[in-house]
């Protein structure tokens, strides 16, 4: 029978991530994917993520200088470039610029606040609406390179991986654990990280989890996002300056915006509604059919915010967010299993310090945040 010390399931960010740092502390790593690394059916999949350090709690923007760290590490060790600078400006009144740049001036990261006009000056593809923070230090983070990157390391370092095979059950056997797939194949392992995604709620259930924990544990939401890239007025080479990420909150408006990069040919301009997909009751009822509705909220924003693109998108995709209902993440660990899910929309800038903290917590080396935990107290607001 097949056996490893330690299990991974999922080989998206935060599951490449965790494998990696186990790999690379001389563990014995077996990473278990239900398709293939950074696939389209998940959270992880496509080359546009926005990477940024404006959070209106200082505890978040922290861990991202303590993440941007990591991901100067996987850029050195894979000479490739994971994150393209671009700047982010945010705006809007629930978003709050003023509140954001106190923070960002108490973690010493740089940036400016803008009037709107001073805004628009700079910016003319953009209209705004408040004051604006930009802060240069943000870009765009290439999910897909990225997993890709940390499995091939892990791999390197001694890791396995086995696609294609889907976690059907887990039970507890001796001191350890026996996993069996939806085809019947069967893994011993002694430690398990769950790094699951939009699988998770409904795995939660056939992990082996103390019932307390399970029900301690905070809801997780599963939405079908959809994303719509309009194309630039002006042409562009994929080499030109490009456009600021943004964000852009005021009542009843959230959306997000930033360059598609690969995804969209560097032609246009990636846009989307948080939080604006339907809600599903599990990841496998995803249909990856676009809603029409959202799709003319999104455009009936370009049109009215966004003069430097045509309002037609040329090209358009779903995604995966798993919610917490206050958007912190979950990350702890309870005999023996570790459960990982850095959700809510924003966990990617933070890959290499989940998979550091993870790794810490299936190995009993280290802590993460209380607010992680599932008995923890305190909680951070986005």
């Amino acid at each position: 029978m097949n056996t490893s010390k330690y299990v991974v399931v999922g080989a998206g960010l935060a599951g490449a991530a965790t494998a990696w740092h186990l790999a690379s502390r001389g563990h014995e790593v077996t990473v278990l994917e239900r398709s293939t690394p950074a696939n389209e059916w998940g959270s992880s999949h496509g080359s546009a993520r926005i990477f940024r350090y404006a959070y209106p709690d200082l505890g978040y923007t922290r861990m991202v200088i303590d993440a941007r760290r990591g991901w100067d590490e996987l850029e050195r060790l894979s000479d490739r470039r994971l994150i393209t600078p671009t700047g982010s400006v945010d705006h809007g009144s629930v978003r709050r610029p003023r509140q954001l740049a106190e923070v960002l001036q108490s973690a010493g990261v740089e940036h400016e606040l803008l009037s709107p006009a001073q805004a628009r000056h700079r910016w003319p593809q953009l209209v705004f609406d408040t004051e604006v923070l930009w802060h240069p230090g943000a870009g765009v983070l290439d999910a897909e390179t990225t997993v890709t990157t940390m499995v091939e390391l892990a791999v390197t370092q001694g890791a396995q991986i086995r696609t294609g095979w889907e976690l059907s059950s887990v039970t507890r056997s001796g001191n350890g654990f026996r996993l069996t797939s939806f085809t019947g194949e069967v893994l011993e392992a002694e430690r398990i990280i769950v790094c699951a995604g939009g699988w998770l709620p409904a795995l939660l259930s056939e992990l082996s989890l103390p019932d307390a924990f399970v029900q301690q544990m905070p809801s997780l939401q599963v939405r079908q996002e959809q994303a719509y890239h309009f194309p630039y007025k002006e042409a562009r080479e994929a080499s030109a300056t490009p456009w600021p990420t943004f964000i852009h909150l005021s009542e009843n408006l959230q959306i997000y915006g930033l360059p598609g990069g690969r995804d969209a040919q560097f032609q246009g301009q990636k846009v989307a509604k948080f939080n604006g997909g339907k809600v599903l009751p599990s990841a496998r009822a995803q249909d990856q059919i676009m809603d029409e509705s959202n799709r003319q909220q999104v455009m009936d924003y370009v049109t009215r915010y966004l003069p430097g693109v045509v309002p037609e998108p040329y090209a358009e995709t779903t995604c995966l967010f798993t919610n917490t209902p206050n958007e912190d993440f979950v990350l702890d660990t309870v005999d023996n299993i570790t459960v990982v899910s850095p959700c809510s929309g924003h966990g990617g800038k933070f890959a290499p310090l989940i998979g550091e903290m993870a790794a810490d917590l299936a190995t009993g080396r280290g802590q993460v945040p209380e607010i992680f935990r599932v008995f923890g107290r305190h909680q951070y607001h986005q």
